[in-house]
């Protein structure tokens, strides 16, 4: 999800992300985007730090304390080191000062992609590991049982 209040830019970063594959929904409010994040799942989202109805910093804390393992970068055009601390702080994933040059939009996005990848994979192979642990004490346990 791309969340800007101005519509070039918004459209503009939608077209970048559709053009290499990425499906893209939009909001122009920080109260939109949280409205859309309780009925769709979103992998990632861009935020921009000023919007009409809140600080786009506020929106990123929300958004992280809802969904922690959403990825969130921040795309503005303030590039302020207090901005960016903050927004760090908050949860943002990267933080990129516009105007952001399209190789590193992408490229930001698809490490971070990468990166929310192997984390689901990690995470699905200790379960697994645990699994199969599981049922081998089970199992264990179960022949001790009948001796």
């Amino acid at each position: 999800m791309i969340v800007d209040d101005d519509e070039t830019i918004l459209r503009n970063l939608e077209r970048i992300l559709q053009m290499d594959g990425y499906e893209i929904d939009t909001a122009r409010t920080g109260l939109e985007a949280i409205e859309k994040s309780k009925t769709n799942f979103y992998n990632l989202v861009l935020l921009d730090i000023k919007l009409p109805d809140m600080e786009g910093t506020e929106l990123l804390r929300k958004m992280h304390e809802t969904f922690p393992k959403m990825i969130k970068i921040m795309v503005t055009g303030y590039p302020d080191l207090e901005n960016a601390i903050k927004s760090l702080n908050l949860g943002a994933d990267a933080y990129l000062v516009k105007p952001v040059s399209v190789q590193k939009l992408l490229e930001v996005v698809k490490e971070k992609l990468a990166e929310q990848k192997d984390l689901e994979k990690i995470t699905e192979e200790k379960v697994k590991d645990w699994i199969k642990t599981r049922i081998r004490k089970l199992n264990a346990a179960g022949r001790n049982a009948a001796t």
